[in-house]
């Protein structure tokens, strides 16, 4: 079976275009196009270069672009070099959370954190103030510093005069 280089090169000649056409009509450099066509792919710093280089030129010729990214990557993956589908992405908690936030407008996104704000605050402001109620304020302190008034009546005694 033909390689990717073989095959690219093959179904221009046949459609008898000219390398220079193709560059003008993909925009690809004609150094990387000869490279493609050779099966040079070391001149690419990498592979995902190789790939979109390939499925540019493989839809220009009106190739199986499918069939040609797959041996494209079998023949990668041959030279040593890594095909960026068989190389796992690991996705964290972090780039998903970004990925969510990119798809709002910022003209959503900041009131809605100022509105999540303004939410955390006034549920931090009624506990504490349901605590603070609930709370005896001379609970902690000793027998020194406050004794219960003798008197039976409503109000605290006076001072004694000095």
């Amino acid at each position: 079976m033909p390689t990717v280089g073989q095959q690219l090169r093959q179904a221009r000649e046949a459609q008898k275009i000219g390398l220079h056409e193709v560059v003008d009509m993909t925009k690809i450099r004609g150094d990387h196009l000869r490279a493609l066509e050779e099966g040079n792919y070391s001149v690419f710093s990498a592979p995902v270069y190789i790939r979109g280089f390939v499925r540019t030129y493989a839809t220009l010729l009106k190739l199986d672009t499918a069939q040609i990214l797959v041996q494209l990557g079998r023949e990668l993956a041959d030279s040593g070099q890594v095909d960026p589908l068989l190389a796992p992405v690991q996705k964290s908690l972090l780039d998903t959370a970004m990925f969510q936030l990119s798809r709002f407008s910022r003209r959503l996104v900041w009131p809605a954190v100022g509105l999540a704000v303004a939410l955390l605050v006034m549920l931090a402001g009624f506990f504490l103030w349901r605590h603070s109620r609930k709370e005896d304020p001379t609970a902690g302190l000793g027998a020194g510093l406050y004794q219960v008034p003798t008197n039976s009546g409503d109000t605290l005694p006076l001072p004694v005069p000095r």
